[in-house]
């Protein structure tokens, strides 16, 4: 059993509200306390080179350091056919990203009195009530038998991924998917016209992966508790996010779907072919889905599209100690919780733990260095999207690309995130 240090981040957070309640701000030219500008310029021409040698099309990349932006740049093309030149304001699919923030909502409601964590969500959702667990399969015609789980799933399992649900299409289990599929129950985003009620509700009648709590298997629990928001709340998701959390931080391009005025700003997702970054095709979604279609699936999974200052705003509430621009989002309390690990040691000994829907760098991964400090918070999306936030340093790191089924050319992301920490004197 792993021991935690857990005391050191209920400090960080408990007084972070008191002594760092920054909104941000630009630190222009002038020097930033702390941090080395010599190193920042290497950053500078370390993404400068990923984008000559073709590691990647184009870019955001933005460092914030006790609420002050001291490195923001776009490089690089946003469309690689038209020859668009990507701008900091431009909008990214976000996709895995979503998920923390619809855990804020989630959590928002839980300090309202709304439900307990360890309450079991057919409590809300009745289809979720007596869960099954797989047992056999066929492949010939997907056919499969179940034996009953001994246990319900609950909102902290979903909130965790140890529910036992699965992902569909990018599910590492072939059986799943083939599941899902046959299901109709939608995965990550989508153009169709469908409600993620109708989809959970699919979800909620197939078999599960494992019994909840016993393992950690990345799932669709998170789009299960966006319509979670909306039982409870009454409103649909989108709207609940705009008016509760959206519109107070101000991230006014932080949407599921946009409009006639945001669309253009939207990156293209490219792939490589023939040593040539391209489009990425319609396969199992359509890339254009935030500015086309249905705009009727709002997934708490992966389907928001965002700017690198948006989430910015996000991850300093989360270093304000739950405020941000005068509003109080959510309380020291409340995020000391959701960062705490979760999940005891069902990620192994690799360096992480999982809160609430973030991952945490744990004592291994201080051991391991280039990733923060203890109880620094992260996560990833889907079209190569990245952030890293640390409470210790007050610090704040994102880099924005969209790309898929590119391969591993991208070194980027390490090399940021391990240079960001370097910056620091």
């Amino acid at each position: 059993m792993k021991k935690r240090l857990i005391l050191p981040l209920i400090f960080l957070f408990g007084i972070s509200s008191q002594l760092f309640s920054q909104t941000l701000t630009s630190a222009g030219n002038q020097p930033v306390t702390g941090i080395s500008k010599e190193r920042l310029t290497k950053i500078n021409a370390m993404l400068d080179e990923a984008v000559v040698s073709q590691q990647i099309p184009g870019l955001v990349a933005m460092i914030v350091k006790d609420g002050r932006i001291i490195y923001h740049e776009a490089k690089g093309l946003a469309d690689v056919e038209s020859g668009k030149k990507m701008e900091k304001n431009f909008i990214f699919r976000i996709a895995s990203q979503t998920k923390a923030i619809t855990s804020t909502a989630i959590m928002m409601l839980w300090e309202e009195g709304k439900f307990r964590l360890d309450d079991p969500i057919s409590k809300y959702i009745p289809e979720f009530k007596n869960p099954q667990v797989l047992n056999t399969f066929r492949y010939g015609d997907t056919t499969y038998s179940t034996k009953a789980s001994s246990r319900e799933i609950t909102i902290r399992h979903l909130l965790t991924h140890t529910s036992g649900l699965g992902y569909g299409v990018i599910d590492g289990d072939e059986r799943m998917k083939m599941i899902y599929h046959k299901a109709g129950v939608m995965d990550l985003f989508t153009t169709e016209n469908i409600t993620i009620g109708e989809s959970v509700k699919r979800l909620a009648k197939l078999p599960l992966h494992h019994e909840p709590g016993t393992k950690y298997t990345y799932s669709e629990g998170l789009d299960v508790l966006g319509y979670l928001v909306e039982i409870i709340s009454g409103k649909s998701f989108d709207v609940f996010l705009k008016e509760r959390i959206f519109d107070p931080l101000g991230m006014n391009d932080t949407r599921f779907y946009l409009n006639e005025a945001q669309a253009p700003r939207l990156v293209t997702v490219h792939t490589r072919k023939d040593g040539k970054w391209v489009p990425f095709p319609v396969t199992f979604y359509d890339p254009a889905y935030p500015k086309t279609g249905a705009k009727a699936f709002f997934s708490g999974g992966a389907g928001l599209s965002s700017t690198t200052e948006d989430y910015a705003k996000f991850l300093q509430l989360y270093l304000n100690g739950g405020i941000y621009n005068g509003k109080r989002i959510l309380s020291p309390h409340t995020i000391t919780t959701i960062m705490t690990n979760q999940v005891g040691d069902l990620l192994g000994e690799g360096g992480k733990d999982y809160g609430l829907a973030f991952g945490l760098v744990d004592e291994k991964g201080v051991q391991l260095g280039g990733i923060g400090s203890l109880g620094t918070f992260d996560w990833g999306g889907y079209f190569n999207t990245q952030y890293f936030a640390d409470p210790k340093e007050k610090i704040i790191g994102l880099l924005f690309k969209q790309t898929s089924g590119a391969g591993n050319g991208d070194e980027t992301g390490w090399k940021f995130r391990q240079m960001v920490f370097a910056l620091i004197e």
